[in-house]
Order: C-alpha cells, then sequence, then structure tokens
C-alpha cells in the first residue's frame, strides 16, 4: 500500500532522479571527443611547449651533474644569482608595497598612466630596459652622472648594476600581486582603525598588512623568479664579469658556446626554480574557483 506522503517522496525522488541524470548527461558532454580542428592544434601546440623542456631533461649529463653544479664558475654564477635575485625582491618589497598601496587606495589624477608606465617593464624588451637604466644612471645619465661626482657610486658593469637591473623587471610582479590583493580587501577594517584613532601609516602596519600578506607572498616569490632569469637588462647594464655580475642566464649563455654541459646543468637549475615557483602558486592562480 502506498500512501499519498510516499508517492510524494517518490515523485521527488523521480525529479531529482531525472535532474541528476541530466546534470550527468549535461557534464558528460565535457567529457567526450573535442573536434579534430580543435584537437589538432591543441595537441601541436602543447608539443610544442613541453618537446624542448623534455629534450632539455633527455640530454641532461645526469651522471656529471653534481661536478659540474660544484665546479667554481657554476658556483659562482649560482651564488651571485641567489644573492642578487634575493637582494632585488628585498629592494621591490620595500619600495613596491608602498607602490601598489597608492595605486589602490589613492585617488589622484593620471592614476592610470601611472599604472601603465608601473607595468611597462613587463612587456619592454629586456634590453631596452637595459638600455634605459644606462640613460639613467650610467655615468653620463641624466641621474647617474650626479650619483658619480657627488657620492662617487657608479653602478653600471658591478654587482650593484645587477640588483638594480633585476629589480627594474621584477618590481611589477610584485606591484600587481600586491594591488590586486589591495582592491579585494575590504577598506573598512582600516576605516575602524582610523575612528578607533590609528593613524593612516598604524591602520597599515597593524591591519591592512597582516590582510595582504599572502598577495605579498605571491608577489615577491614572482619577483624573485623574474629576477633570478634575468637576462637582457642584465647584461646590457651590468655586463658579463664572472664572480661580479656573471648571473646563471649569462653563464648559461656563454656556457653554451664552450661547454654545453654546464649549460644544460644550470637551465636544469633554473627551470626546477620555476616549477617549483609554479607549484607554490598552484593553489592562488592555478585553481579554478
Amino acid at each position: 500500500m502506498t500512501l499519498p506522503g510516499d508517492k510524494s517522496d517518490a515523485a521527488t525522488g523521480t525529479l531529482r532522479g531525472g535532474s541528476r541524470r541530466r546534470r550527468v548527461r549535461t557534464g558528460g558532454g565535457r567529457g567526450r571527443g573535442a573536434p579534430l580542428p580543435l584537437l589538432v592544434p591543441a595537441l601541436i601546440g602543447l608539443a610544442f611547449l613541453i618537446v624542448p623542456l623534455i629534450a632539455l631533461l633527455v640530454r641532461a649529463p645526469w651522471r656529471s651533474l653534481p661536478e659540474l653544479l660544484t665546479s667554481a664558475e657554476v658556483w659562482q654564477a649560482l651564488r651571485l644569482s641567489l644573492v642578487c635575485a634575493t637582494a632585488a625582491t628585498a629592494v621591490s618589497l620595500v619600495i613596491g608595497v608602498p607602490l601598489a598601496w597608492l595605486l589602490a587606495r589613492v585617488e589622484f589624477p593620471g592614476r592610470g598612466l601611472v599604472r601603465a608606465l608601473v607595468t611597462l617593464p613587463l612587456v619592454l624588451p629586456p634590453v631596452v630596459g637595459g638600455v634605459a637604466l644606462l640613460m639613467a644612471l650610467g655615468r653620463n645619465g641624466i641621474v647617474g652622472r650626479s650619483l658619480d661626482s657627488w657620492f662617487g657610486i657608479t653602478l653600471p658593469f658591478t654587482t650593484a648594476g645587477v640588483v638594480v637591473a633585476e629589480a627594474f623587471v621584477a618590481m611589477p610582479f610584485l606591484v600587481i600581486s600586491v594591488e590586486g590583493t589591495l582592491r579585494a580587501a575590504d577598506p573598512r577594517f582600516e576605516e575602524a582603525a582610523a575612528t578607533l584613532g590609528a593613524s593612516r601609516f598604524t591602520a597599515f602596519r597593524r591591519v591592512t598588512l597582516p590582510l595582504i600578506a599572502p598577495g605579498i607572498a605571491a608577489g615577491a616569490v614572482l619577483a624573485w623568479a623574474r629576477a633570478l632569469g634575468e637576462f637582457g637588462a642584465t647584461i646590457t647594464f651590468a655586463g658579463n664579469f664572472p664572480g661580479r655580475t656573471q648571473t646563471m642566464p649569462l653563464a648559461v649563455y656563454l656556457a653554451l658556446q664552450s661547454d654545453p654541459e654546464a649549460a644544460i646543468a644550470l637551465s636544469l637549475v633554473l627551470l626546477a626554480v620555476s616549477v617549483a615557483v609554479l607549484a607554490g602558486l598552484r593553489d592562488r592562480w592555478m585553481t579554478a574557483r
């Protein structure tokens, strides 16, 4: 015997089951084979991006890799790259986080133009950036002339010049990340701190910074990875002097002409760093929300 409530439950179950089947059928459509005109170029694009990396791994001198990575020349480039990339990231944090806050929180005329200029190094050819740095900070540059004559500071072709070149190309990554995090953060927390008597800087230090810490960390990692792999601006502005300005990308370029195995070994290190950065940022930027 079937009660009216049972009929209602059965009908509801039927409707849910039908709806579930429809969802399954709808979702199942996404798992069907892709059209051939889309599948072929997609596979070609995938191969275009992956095959060179596979070739690098296949041709790597795995047996002699420890010896290559511990040689004096390679170790100099590794150490210099890590030190300069870390210093460039620190410089980017000190001046990039306030710049991101300015772009995100303060209304002023020409803010869109300023934002475009800040992000320009992302699309500017690095060699052009190096030439621009020479024109600005070289011994005869518009700023470098004063630095040399007044303070005796010369940046081109020095280790400090490497840091400057890397910070120039890497800081936009940090600024974009932090600015986006600031725009997503609720400004009412800062306003509440201001109503309690906190100054704007105190509110930024005690309230805003903890809120945007994940964005700062992500931007710092991206900036560090970009600085570690910088080539064009570095070789143009700082040169390629072993032990002083020769970073890993420059050592790869130089070793490729005389010692291809050392070039492959250094390339593997840079590849491992890139993979580690992408893995670290996977949950933040590469996961569908």
